[in-house]
């Protein structure tokens, strides 16, 4: 029995597929700053572990921020005092929100200027994730001419508007501040030690009716995504909004709202296609997919403009000999993913360890098998010296 918008239908799916093991933390400091919590908190349990080495949890990403878990938070939202950090070293908190005591008194919204401006001190430098997207800094101006910002809470993301995909866009001074989500999450990452490929794209018109060309994200590029082990990011928007008026602002942030996509139940009989979401509120159990329409999501009434998504990179981590006998290990993608109707669970993606003997003119030649763990060990056939690498094959 499946409910979508108000109309129930019994039926069974023609594909049921998700990912484990992604974190539900509550909304803090931002939507978006959360879903990237989320998102990071993910990889950072799947085979990067240096994307949180906070003392939260023992240094690794725990599935929920309640308890002992509220550190987690400064993996987006650093703030002074909080998850080993000093009382007397300035955050992203203590810089960029209006005032931010507790969970129940926070300047949402706000258009003032940030406090570090008032106070008459430098900006900290870059340390956690909302920091490097833009979240909360309202520093700029004309953001792609949509607006200017950000308030408190809000980020922003320059598209392609013509719904054409854009990959490890780097905004330049023509369209505005060079600083949006897509840009800020990938020079997070190298800020972390890892690289990744980050992209941008529209919905589809029959999701985004504001989409002004013919490209545009599917629902076949969202199941392909998921099968191949990557999480990514639902940006809502209304799609006739771009900028408000508040507080003394013309052209403030709009209204909008992140979540994470994790998984997809096809019905292609019934033309029903939905997606598994962590809402960024902390309770996605409560209501955990939504249709691939332009029906606004959640309980708001703002509907799918894009997504971002995220495909980080392998990372040697070691390498030590023994003899004849050499082993690697590495960071990489580690996704698992369940089949819901074959009540199976797959590893998404595969390595393979490679060899040359120069650089110059690389003759890279496959060692061993593929594996899907992130160490090999093998012996070297001997010669002169060579060179190794790790390929990432899915």
């Amino acid at each position: 029995m499946t409910t979508i918008g108000a109309t129930t239908l019994s039926l069974r799916a023609d594909s049921e597929v998700y990912l484990l093991g992604v974190p539900d933390y509550r909304w803090y400091a931002g939507c978006f700053g959360t879903a990237c919590g989320n998102l990071m908190g993910y990889w950072d349990r799947h085979g990067l572990p240096d994307f949180y080495n906070g003392p939260t949890a023992d240094g690794v990403a725990p599935l929920n921020d309640s308890g002992a878990n509220v550190g987690i938070r400064s993996l987006w939202a650093s703030k002074a005092g909080v998850d080993g950090r000093p009382s007397t070293q300035p955050g992203h908190i203590d810089d960029y929100w209006l005032f931010y005591p507790n969970d129940g008194s926070y300047s949402y919204e706000s258009t003032a200027p940030d406090p570090y401006v008032t106070a008459g001190r430098p900006e900290h430098p870059p340390d956690c994730i909302g920091d490097f997207i833009g979240l909360s800094q309202k520093k700029w101006v004309n953001m792609a001419g949509e607006c200017d910002g950000n308030i408190d809470a809000f980020s922003f993301v320059y598209w392609e508007l013509k719904g054409k995909r854009r990959t490890n866009y780097l905004p330049d001074t023509n369209a505005g501040p060079a600083i949006d989500i897509q840009s800020g999450l990938r020079a997070w990452a190298k800020w972390r030690g890892y690289d990744a490929d980050v992209f941008t794209q529209l919905a589809e018109t029959s999701v985004n009716p504001s989409n002004a060309g013919t490209n545009g994200f599917t629902f076949e590029d969202i199941k392909a995504e998921i099968n191949a082990g990557y999480p990514l990011m639902a940006f809502l928007q209304r799609t006739n909004q771009t900028s408000r008026a508040l507080g003394g602002m013309s052209k403030a942030n709009p209204e909008i709202h992140g979540v994470v996509i994790y998984g997809y139940q096809d019905y292609p009989e019934f033309g029903a296609q939905l997606v598994y979401v962590q809402n960024s509120w902390g309770n996605s159990s409560v209501f955990p997919f939504q249709g691939w329409t332009s029906t606004p999501w959640l309980y708001t009434d703002l509907s799918v403009r894009g997504v971002i998504g995220f495909r980080p990179k392998p990372r040697i981590r070691s390498i030590s000999r023994d003899g004849n006998s050499i082993t690697l290990q590495w960071d990489g993608p580690s996704s698992q993913v369940f089949d819901n109707l074959a009540q199976t669970t797959t590893p998404a993606h595969r390595y393979q360890v490679q060899r040359s003997t120069t650089l110059s003119s690389p003759d890279w030649t496959d060692i061993g098998a593929p594996t899907t763990v992130l160490s090999s060990t093998f012996t070297e056939p001997g010669g002169s010296s060579a060179f190794y690498r790790i390929k990432l094959l899915d």
